[in-house]
């Protein structure tokens, strides 16, 4: 795979012990050492002009003021020192040159994977939040429809929190289809099925809550009976994946049971709705902190790419999975009632 890296990432430091280190990006580093087929590309900081494409200009300029200034504790959870402002504009243009490169017609072993941090998915229009200071995926998807002159965007989050930021960008919006699959409950207690999309955007967001404990062939079902579905009928001209690898079993912020060749199903889906739906597909890393496991996921990932064959899970999809896919049913007319 294509990896987009900056130096720029490893210099924004939220404090010892803080989940969200530049240790994550080492790990991924270090898992993909042994890999063939590697690459790393740099890329352009992104201006604050992109930023503000889809953050409010006074939030963006108060973040930026608040890093000059040597940063500190946001909220609670999202910190920033004197380097957090090049590293978010890094972790952007990051996010940016990977869906340059997948329209330019970079695909198959070549599919370009943004390794930004800090992540980006719940940062909302005017504020930051859970670790994120600027909305990566937002950002890029907002590139794609401006300079480049695209109709459609789809994004799915496949990480384990629900990328609240990114569905407030486009809630009331037509041009951007968002879907994922997350925790109920879990931080920051958004994402309910009941949430599908206002004015212009009612019916482009799709959330799939799923309970505790929930595994590989929940997500399986998931993406097969509704996601791809759904963003086949949308027709996208791009499909970026929100990926984050903290639903795995093992991270120690979660309660999701996904397996780390969960994700190479995940991986070999998503590839398959991109030939389906014809839209270049790119991804671009939010969470996952287990250092463990977030370098096997990557490394899934590439390896997917790279002529793995995953492992179809042979369980049955769990009964509460069950109950909330007739839920999804019940809200989403168009997935009918089989």
């Amino acid at each position: 795979m294509r990896f987009g890296f900056s130096e720029a990432c490893l210099e924004h430091d939220p404090g010892v012990r803080h989940p969200e280190s530049p240790d994550r990006l080492r790990a991924i580093k270090r898992g993909l050492q042994k890999r063939h087929g590697v690459t790393y590309e740099d890329a352009p900081d992104a201006d604050l002009s992109d930023i503000t494409a889809v953050h409010d200009p006074d939030y963006a300029t108060e973040v930026r003021s608040f890093c000059e200034r040597g940063g500190g504790s946001w909220d609670p959870d999202t910190a920033a020192t004197e380097s957090t402002w090049p590293a978010i504009r890094a972790s952007a243009g990051l996010a940016m040159d990977a869906i340059d490169a997948a329209l330019d017609g970079a695909d198959g072993r070549d599919t370009p994977f943004s390794l930004g941090r800090p992540p980006g998915h719940h940062a909302i229009t005017d504020d930051a939040m859970g670790f994120c200071f600027v909305n990566n995926a937002a950002v890029a998807a907002q590139h794609a429809l401006d300079a480049h002159g695209l109709d459609r965007v789809a994004i799915f989050d496949w990480d384990v929190h629900h990328g609240n930021g990114t569905q407030d960008i486009f809630y009331d919006r037509g041009d951007v289809f968002y879907t994922s699959i997350h925790e109920d409950g879990l931080y920051p207690g958004t994402g309910s099925v009941a949430q599908t999309g206002d004015c212009d955007g009612a019916g482009t967001t799709l959330n799939l809550p799923f309970p505790t404990g929930a595994g590989d062939a929940d997500y399986a079902a998931a993406v097969d009976d509704f996601i791809a579905p759904a963003i086949r009928a949308f027709d996208p001209d791009l499909f970026v994946v929100s990926a984050g690898f903290d639903a795995h079993h093992h991270d120690p912020i979660s309660r999701l049971h996904l397996s780390t060749e969960g994700y190479a199903m995940l991986t070999d889906r998503v590839r398959r709705i991109s030939a389906r739906t014809d839209a270049p597909l790119a991804f671009v890393l939010e969470g996952g902190y287990s250092l463990d496991t977030l370098a096997d996921g990557v490394s899934t990932v590439h390896e997917t790419f790279d002529g793995r064959d995953p492992t179809e899970p042979e369980d049955d999809v769990s009964d509460s999975v069950r109950d909330l896919f007739e839920r999804v049913r019940d809200t989403h007319q168009a997935f009918g009632s089989t």
